[in-house]
């Protein structure tokens, strides 16, 4: 995997903050078989994504293997300020991790 694997950009505009981020990640449900060898591909996939404000969890999501590759997720919130922090996180299923800030625009 890549050593960042969040792309996270936040937006304020009418007292409405609106996050995007794109999650690099392969998803693997563990059911699909591996190239005819009748072995399955391990799972691998996203189980906790954790969005934070001001020190506050504004979004925590358990996701499972039924969640596509390379996931996006948006969202949107009252409140917010141009200028502050907004950070994403995620951990898989078999211990990795990774997190993003960016700065409200």
């Amino acid at each position: 995997m890549p050593k960042k694997s969040i792309e996270i950009r936040a937006k304020h505009r009418n007292g409405i903050t609106t996050v995007n981020a794109l999650m690099v990640h392969p998803m693997e449900p563990g059911i699909r078989g591996n190239g005819g060898n009748g072995n399955p591909v391990s799972a691998h996939f996203i189980q906790e994504v954790i969005c934070e404000y001001r020190e506050a969890v504004l979004l925590r999501a358990q996701w499972g293997p039924s969640i596509s590759r390379d996931p996006y997720l948006s969202f949107s919130f009252k409140g917010g300020a141009k200028g502050e922090k907004i950070r994403l996180s995620w951990v898989d299923n078999r211990g990795g991790s990774d997190s993003a800030e960016t700065e409200i625009k």
